[in-house]
């Protein structure tokens, strides 16, 4: 048992090698990882996160979303648990840590609880959120959506992926469907560990991320539909061009986002072009336009100025446009006290810190509007994400632990 006030610290090596191992599950082309949602690879790293909670003598509940939950009982039947965690899928391109380090870090405590001979007074759990990313089903935080009720669960297994496989079906083909109804648990706290995803602390020299809010975010699907007709063959006044009144629009997307700097932003990711042929004038696109400001009233200007101007170049060009809203959430303040906690613990123990606010989407953003929230960040080389390059080292994934 450790001393009253003796500084603990978690295993790093047990927690980087965790990391590791799990990185082997759905491995990528260039040193990261494709483990997306409700895929096979998604369900081997459940298991293999099941197996490592067993044996740090957790009890696993699962959720009807596929939300896992593994919990370490407190010394007090009545005390509502503490929550960690964030969630194991990844970008198609994803990296080792985007998400996977909440998790596992999370375990860390509770195996680093049990080699130090520590009861806490609450429960603590840990949780691995279903769909955080929204690569394969679209909205991004889907399953944390359902559990703080944004969304019904109903509309939730009813999303299809590009083909045409539904959510609920996938989560069944995999075997991670729980019992449990989705949103029943009750939380004293839930505190998400992530790395940065953005440049500011290492640029700064800063060790830990104090996150006070999160931006909000607005996916829009654009669909533009033209003529594809013979590249060659057709003279240019004759042409309904919908890839070219894209570029318009993606340029479009640019300028308004640089309008509402400095905080704000702007870029669309997510683009199909139909037929796609060497020498076939696109006929048909659809890309999703991602805005991104902490202030509400901000996304909004920028949806509607987007909407009217990108409607006129769309008229202008003899093109039709379309416009479906596929995702978002409005701007987020985490709890006073949690984020307090965070900051005083860095202080504590001699880490430099600086407030952040997330540039990204959380779980934590949802479950912020049931229970009292807060995240806590540390660097990533180069402020890069979703990327298979994406790395941190040892020392600032430990750091997050003490």
């Amino acid at each position: 048992m450790a001393a009253p006030g003796e500084n603990m610290k978690i295993n790093g090596d047990r927690l980087w090698e965790s990391l590791m191992d799990m990185a082997k599950i759905g491995p990528g082309i260039a040193g990261g990882n494709n483990r997306q949602t409700l895929t096979d690879e998604d369900g081997v790293g459940r298991h293999l996160f099941q197996d490592w909670c067993v044996a740090a003598g957790c009890t696993m509940g699962v959720d009807q979303m596929g939300n896992m939950f593994a919990r370490r009982e407190g010394t007090d039947p009545d005390a509502l648990p503490v929550y960690v965690g964030s969630h194991l899928d990844t970008q198609p391109t994803g990296g080792k840590y985007d998400g996977v380090l909440g998790v596992l870090a999370g375990l860390e405590i509770i195996r680093s609880l049990n080699d130090l001979g520590i009861k806490t007074k609450h429960p603590i759990v840990v949780t691995n959120w279903t769909n955080e990313e929204g690569t394969r089903y679209a909205p991004a935080m889907l399953a944390s959506g359902v559990f703080a009720g944004m969304h019904t669960q109903e509309w939730a297994y009813a999303i299809e992926d590009s083909d045409g496989k539904k959510f609920g079906d996938e989560l069944k083909r995999i075997g991670w469907q729980g019992d449990e109804v989705v949103g029943a648990r009750k939380m004293h706290a839930f505190f998400e560990l992530h790395i940065e995803q953005g440049p500011i602390l290492e640029a700064e020299g800063k060790q830990i991320g104090v996150v006070t809010h999160g931006q909000g975010l607005s996916w829009t699907q654009v669909t533009v539909t033209g003529k594809d007709s013979h590249t060659g063959s057709t003279p240019m006044p004759m042409r309904k061009n919908a890839g070219l009144g894209m570029a318009r629009m993606l340029e479009l997307v640019d300028q308004i986002a640089w309008s509402h700097k400095p905080d704000a932003v702007g870029a669309a990711g997510h683009i199909d072009v139909f037929p796609n042929s060497r020498n076939v004038i696109p006929g048909k696109v659809v890309f999703t336009v991602d805005f991104r400001s902490p202030i509400l009233a901000t996304i909004k200007d920028m949806e509607n100025t987007f909407r009217n101007e990108a409607s006129r170049i769309a008229g202008a060009m003899g093109l039709d446009v379309a416009f479906e809203k596929v995702g978002g959430f409005d701007p987020v303040t985490f709890d006073e006290t949690c984020v307090t906690a965070v900051r005083n613990a860095a202080e504590r123990l001699g880490l430099s810190h600086r407030d952040l606010i997330s540039g990204a989407g959380h779980d934590a953003c949802w479950i912020n509007r049931t229970t009292p929230t807060a995240m806590v960040m540390c660097p990533c080389v180069d402020g890069l994400s979703h990327n298979e390059a994406e790395d941190i080292s040892q020392e600032w994934a430990t750091r997050l632990e003490k």
